[in-house]
């Protein structure tokens, strides 16, 4: 697919996806008002509970804003649920209309999912704003320039790998009458070894070695920590790298089984 035809398609799906503003905004807005209640409570039973007022190096001020950090980087790498799409193309019989494209499916969906993305972005971006007028972060973050222009190219990176670890996931639905749940199962698991719920330096020294091999963490700790300051050079590059290893096994992966399952596909549905 050329850049050209990627860009169309992108806007045209950005467009569709801000038709609803109100709905959209108020949504989005008491979604991340109620997660962000979660986790600052959460903060707070932590410190309450250990009586110190530092765990693990984070004060209680630092825990909050990785908490708020995380929240708004979650809703860019995890983007819409067009991994969702891809299974009901499958059972409805409609991936036959994209098998007579010029153009690949997975490219086309990805491009579709990139311009949904675009309203998600916005909201990131407006809560962040406000957040740094909320917050009072003590100087143990050191957010400037070039680690946000880190955190970018993560966010970038673990979208793409969000991506192509759902889609093996909903190309199963050749086979299978419900694949649903394979994708809340990935979604927490992304969730809990990602760092979402909770920092990764918080689980067990033991688990730190696999959790920095295992694909989750790039996901929502990598880009976190980077735009925190909270990473050397050595280690962003490690993690970036890590990713995109990820990214390829997870690419061949998806790829054998939309061989094996294209021609399983009869395109009648279901």
């Amino acid at each position: 697919m050329n850049a050209r035809l990627f860009l169309h398609i992108a806007s045209v799906e950005a467009r569709k996806r801000m038709s609803y503003r109100i709905d959209f905004w108020i949504n989005t807005l008491f979604g991340f008002l109620a997660e962000f209640g979660v986790h600052f409570f959460l903060a707070l039973a932590l410190f309450a509970e250990s009586g110190s007022t530092q765990i693990r190096g984070f004060a209680q001020p630092d825990l909050v804003v990785y908490f708020v950090t995380v929240l708004l980087i979650q809703k860019i790498v995890m983007g819409p649920d067009f991994g969702g799409h891809v299974s009901e193309d499958i059972y409805e019989g409609g991936l036959t209309r994209y098998l007579l494209f010029p153009s690949s499916y997975t490219p086309f969906k990805y491009a579709q999912h990139m311009g949904a993305l675009v309203p998600l972005i916005l909201q990131a971006v407006l809560f962040g704003v406000l957040a740094i007028f909320v917050l009072e972060p003590t100087q143990a973050l050191r957010v400037t320039p070039w680690t946000i222009a880190g955190a970018i190219v993560c966010v970038l990176v673990a979208n793409l790998l969000y991506f192509m670890m759902r889609l093996p996931l909903q190309l199963i639905a050749f086979w299978q009458d419900n694949v649903w749940s394979l994708s809340v199962m990935l979604r927490f698991a992304s969730r809990l070894l990602g760092g979402a719920m909770l920092p990764l330096i918080f689980f067990p020294a033991w688990s730190q070695d696999a959790l920095r091999i295992l694909p989750f963490r790039a996901l929502y700790d990598l880009p976190t920590q980077t735009f925190l300051g909270q990473l050397t050079l050595t280690e962003w590059l490690t993690g970036l790298a890590t990713a995109l290893v990820w990214c390829a096994a997870f690419t061949l992966i998806a790829r054998a089984v939309w061989k094996r399952g294209d021609r399983k596909y009869t395109g009648v549905g279901i």
